[in-house]
This record gives structure tokens, sequence and C-alpha cells, in this order.
């Protein structure tokens, strides 16, 4: 992907590490994929099976990006819902490419202390400011490629 120029380079930064997370994440949950890891937590939606974990990432990834620009009064950036449950695996590959397209320019522009001040409450009622937030969505697919990670460490033993 190429990306704009932004003008303040750890908002590029970070889009460029979310994709490079994204991809990581698709590649270990095929990986759980393959030997049928079991992941089920009953009573939690989103562990109800693997594509339902892989919709809850790629749904969440969206839904980072257009909280951003709601709260910088930026345009909707355009990003479509994520695939159903029932074809999240056959359509998960083309979502990402929109992601990753959708990501790449509504922050482009905005100056860095745009990205500080002043905080923003979240969906679940905390405090970011815009820089954390993205932080925050970076770190999500890292978190569950760890978990993943984890699991296939015990399911290999």
């Amino acid at each position: 992907m190429k990306y704009p120029t932004y003008k303040y380079r750890g908002a590029r930064a970070l889009v460029m590490l979310h994709e490079h997370h994204l991809h990581e994440f698709i590649d270990i949950w095929r990986d759980a994929k393959a030997v049928d890891l079991d992941i089920v937590e009953k009573g939690n939606s989103q562990y109800e099976s693997l594509e339902s974990v892989l919709r809850h990432v790629l749904s969440s990834a969206g839904n980072y990006m257009k909280w951003i620009c709601q709260e910088l009064e930026l345009p909707d950036p355009e990003i479509r819902r994520a695939p159903d449950v029932d074809v999240i695996e056959e359509e998960a590959e083309d979502y990402i490419e929109h992601l990753i397209e959708r990501w790449s320019t509504p922050l482009a522009d905005i100056p860095e202390k745009s990205f500080y001040h002043p905080t923003h409450t979240s969906r679940w009622k905390v405090e970011y400011c815009i820089d954390a937030m993205m932080e925050h969505a970076v770190m999500h697919p890292i978190r569950h490629t760890f978990q993943f990670e984890e699991l296939m460490e015990k399911f290999e033993d």
C-alpha cells in the first residue's frame, strides 16, 4: 500500500502498524482454523466460533476508524460493514484490503496536536485522545494474535 504524506508521522506509523497486525492476525487465524482450534466461550457472542472472533477483530478495525473520524468531525470513511460470520472466511482478505484502503487517508491532513487534545469518550465510556485510540486499534489484533498463539501452543502439547 502506498501511503500519503501525513502531517503527523505518528499517525502514519500507527496506520501502517495496523495494516501489518491485521495481516498477522489473519495468518494465525488460518492456522487455528486448519487445526479446528476450540475457542468457544459459552455466553460470549464474540467467541461462538473461530469465524465470530475473526468478524469481531475485523468489525472492530472498521469501528475504530469510524469513531476517530466522527470525533475529529471528519467525513465518514465509508467503511463497509464486516462480512457476516457465515461468509467471513471467504471474504476476509477482500475486507482487510478494504479496511487498509479506508484507513490510509482520513488522518493524513490532521495536525499532531489534534491527536492529543482534546480527549474523547469511547463507546465503552473510557477517555482517549485520538493517538491513544489508534494505539488501542493497533493492539486489538495483536492481543487476539497473542491469544491464538498461546492456545495453539496448548493445542500442540
